[in-house]
């Protein structure tokens, strides 16, 4: 055999080896393997909960493992930058919380960029926010929380668990004009617990661990920063009902690496819409204070732009910047 016949049929041989990886990567056949789901948070979180319910769903109509792995830390970020260098392919997926919008606006740098490394797939759910104060509080509205602030600045406080909260409760003082003090707590459990011992006037929290302590009597829910309010609590206002004009709802959604094929995201994007409007799924959602949402990658792409926007403008206004 001579050698450019033998060269010849060296490289056949290495294009049928080569031939089985450029068949997976071929968006029309999309998944061939297995699919990760990294989540920023610990296991047993609102954020964990959300990709485990969806990414059963997703394994069931597309036919491959869907696999969550938990990367907490730094406010999310190690997960995130963990995603943002990941293979473009869609195996590799992030449910990503409002510290997507809220990261940009507190850090002073960032391992990744929220807009530029990452295509918005579609929000999975939202999170309605509750300001809430202790059941034996003499304040039973926001419009007296607000005088009271005022009366007595150097008493007023509030608990926050990260960035999110604080961002709202910071805009929740832009808003009313009230001087509070940041009283910080691990967890949005813990800032609870604050206002139930009495160690904090007033907290802005998600429902998760704000509506057991509502119905057991001991703390009082005084508005919901949402643009409606909550089927759980009819008789609480909205914010803005109240008074303040604070719509602060925070989110979760699926967002996958830049340069995804488009015909990838597209699917992606169809399969969480069709499994946020699932019975089965809403109903699952439902008792622990979280709305199933599913939008177009298009709407979710808007809302996290105009997120960024708002929060940095929050953030600045507060002097409110983290060293990395």
């Amino acid at each position: 055999m001579t050698a450019p016949v033998l060269l010849m049929g060296v490289s056949l041989g290495l294009l049928a080896l080569v031939a089985p990886a450029f068949a997976q990567d071929d968006p029309a056949k999309y998944p061939t393997k297995p699919i990760h789901i990294v989540v920023g948070f610990a296991a047993g979180g609102g954020n964990d909960i959300i990709a485990r319910i969806f990414g059963q769903k997703l394994s069931e109509s597309l036919g491959q493992p869907v696999i969550i792995e938990n990367k907490p830390g730094g406010g999310a970020i190690v997960a995130t930058e963990y995603v943002a260098k990941s293979a473009p392919d869609g195996s590799t997926m992030l449910v990503g919380a409002s510290g997507m919008s809220i990261n940009p606006a507190v850090y002073a740098k960032l391992p990744y960029d929220a807009v530029r490394d990452f295509v918005a797939v579609s929000e999975l759910a939202s999170f309605p926010l509750i300001m809430i104060v202790n059941a034996s509080s003499p304040i039973k509205s926001v419009a007296e929380l607000v005088a009271y602030a005022k009366a007595n600045p150097d008493k007023m406080n509030y608990g926050s668990s990260s960035a999110s909260f604080q961002l709202v409760t910071e805009l929740f003082k832009q808003k009313t004009g009230v001087p509070m003090q940041a009283i910080p707590y691990k967890s949005a459990n813990e800032s609870v617990l604050a206002v139930v011992s009495g160690q904090v006037t007033t907290t802005i929290a998600d429902a998760g661990p704000v509506t057991g302590q509502v119905r057991a009597g001991l703390v009082r829910a005084l508005a919901i920063a949402a643009p409606k309010r909550m089927e759980d609590f009819p008789d609480v206002p909205t914010m803005k009902e109240a008074g303040a004009d604070v719509d602060a709802v925070l989110w979760s959604g699926i967002f996958v690496p830049k340069n995804t094929p488009s015909e990838i995201v597209k699917k992606l994007e169809g399969e969480f819409m069709r499994i946020a409007r699932l019975p089965d799924v809403i109903a699952r959602l439902k008792p622990l204070g979280i709305e199933s949402v599913g939008n177009s990658s298009e709407e979710f792409t808007r809302i996290l732009a105009a997120d960024i926007a708002r929060w940095t403008a929050v953030a600045r206004a507060a002097d409110i910047k983290i060293e990395q």
